[in-house]
């Protein structure tokens, strides 16, 4: 039994070392990332995850969430990582995620990202930050 105890614990110990070490993505994905999550919560269009279509603070905090759990899996070193890994499908039910902005159509959440992540890098060249447009 001690030897059971033992082996467990150990397993814990390594599992919250590799927790509390898991590698931060490079600065600049975590830049762009939390720009994303930011863009998602001021867009005001709604987020479609499971059957439901959800608001966009509630969109951003499930983003956030899921990589959250990402990063400590050491799964995420790339804005492009995190919207592949993170905001395209659910892990549940592996259907793909979708935004609808008012007056435009469904799209998948992955182009719309992908959209938001271009025009992000681009004003980053010009020294301007885009906006969020609910036409994206």
């Amino acid at each position: 039994m001690k030897y059971l105890s033992a082996t467990v614990l150990g397993f814990l110990l390594l599992a919250f070392w590799h927790a509390a070490h898991a590698a931060l993505p490079p600065a600049i994905a975590v830049e762009e990332i939390n720009y994303l999550l930011d863009f998602i919560d001021r867009s005001g269009c709604q987020f479609y995850r499971n059957g439901r279509w959800y608001d966009a603070h509630r969109a951003k905090a499930h983003l956030r969430n899921k990589y959250d759990y990402l990063v400590a899996h050491d799964r995420v070193r790339t804005a492009e990582d995190f919207i592949e890994e993170a905001a395209t499908k659910s892990g549940t039910s592996g259907k793909e995620y979708q935004i609808r902005c008012e007056g435009s159509s469904a799209v998948a959440s992955s182009s719309w990202l992908g959209s938001a992540l271009s025009a992000y890098r681009a004003s980053a060249i010009q020294g301007t930050l885009p906006k969020a447009s609910p036409t994206r």
